[in-house]
């Protein structure tokens, strides 16, 4: 049996997402890949609660402490060299990463973000703003996309899509955790499994 694929989970909030990984990989979705580190840039961050009680090393890195962007990416780097990581997964990571950093780690970066990219995607579009604008737009059908990053934010190749229907009247608090739960927390482990089972390939 092949070492699996060692992930490291980047968050900034609650973590579901990860929360929907941490599953996957109890239900054995997600077993080409292990997951060994979560950061956050957010110190109070459940997530960090959530990786902890799974026995998984967790910590907060401050781009503020830090004092510039280099310096906030060095840390990461810091921590991700020190647990051998070769797969990033942001889940709800709110900080952007230079070119220098996605460069670095090229097709080693994957993204779930909460639309059908190229809808309602790109600088400043995340979180609720997203499903805000989704129906103020009036489209029919949503959903979520799990993606490489590159330089551009939203911008790398596409891994998977999944489209959710936009029931009328719906709220945008609604369809937010509607397209988690018909889409991300399905989309994001499958994707990283198989991202991860072609690293094991290779």
């Amino acid at each position: 049996m092949l070492k699996p694929v060692s992930i490291a989970v980047l968050v900034s909030g609650g973590g579901t997402n990860l929360q929907a990984l941490l599953n996957a990989q109890e239900a054995g979705i997600l077993s080409s890949g292990k997951i060994e580190l979560v950061l956050s840039n957010k110190k109070g961050a459940y997530a960090l609660e959530r990786a902890r009680s799974h026995g998984i090393p967790a910590f907060f890195v401050s781009k503020k402490l830090a004092g510039s962007q280099e310096a906030f990416e060095a840390k990461l780097i810091e921590k991700l060299d020190e647990y051998h990581i070769d797969i990033i997964v942001l889940a709800g990571f709110l900080a952007i990463l230079s070119p220098a950093f996605t460069k670095k780690y090229d097709h080693r970066i994957i993204n779930i973000h909460p639309s059908l990219i190229p809808s309602f995607c790109g600088e400043g579009y995340y979180g609720l703003k997203v499903h805000e604008e989704a129906l103020k737009r009036g489209v029919k059908v949503t959903g979520a996309t799990v993606h490489f990053v590159n330089e551009i934010p939203d911008g790398g190749e596409i891994i998977a899509q999944k489209a959710v229907e936009v029931d009328e009247g719906i709220s945008a608090e609604d369809l937010q955790l509607k397209v988690m739960k018909q889409a991300e927390w399905i989309l994001l482990p499958q994707s990283v499994e198989k991202v991860c089972a072609q690293l094991l390939a290779e």
